[in-house]
């Protein structure tokens, strides 16, 4: 079973998405800071990561770029999940090393959609 990593400090936001996840088969682990997401994605080593980009302490994309800078091995994919949608935002997210981009409020069948095209391209 593959391991999600995700990264969000709402706690119904946190609730929905590990539903989705648990019931497309998915392992999960959470973190609420983007530090703590750090430490567990890089401590863990998941399969994939899904992260808010608005967080308490670093925001999602140093999250990001920290954990590209801290890994060793084969990149872990990583899926933005963000209420950001204006001109840019999207660019900016996946420059910061995320593979994919979600907008809130999800759709737990783009979100299945999503993590599973950003995994198959991981391969």
């Amino acid at each position: 079973m593959k391991t999600a990593l995700v990264v969000e400090d709402n706690e119904n936001n946190l609730e929905l998405i590990t539903f989705i996840l648990h019931a497309g088969g998915y392992a999960t682990r959470c973190a609420i800071t983007g530090l703590d997401g750090v430490a567990e994605a890089l401590r863990e080593r998941p399969d994939f990561i899904l992260l808010d980009i608005q967080l308490p302490d670093i925001d999602g994309l140093e999250v990001a770029r920290r954990i590209r800078a801290g890994e060793t091995g084969a990149p872990i994919p990583m899926i933005a999940i963000t209420s950001f949608a204006m001109a840019g935002d999207r660019e900016r997210v996946l420059a910061a090393g995320c593979n994919g981009y979600i907008e809130k409020p999800v759709d737990p069948m783009r979100v299945m959609a999503q993590i599973e095209n950003v995994l198959m391209q991981a391969i």
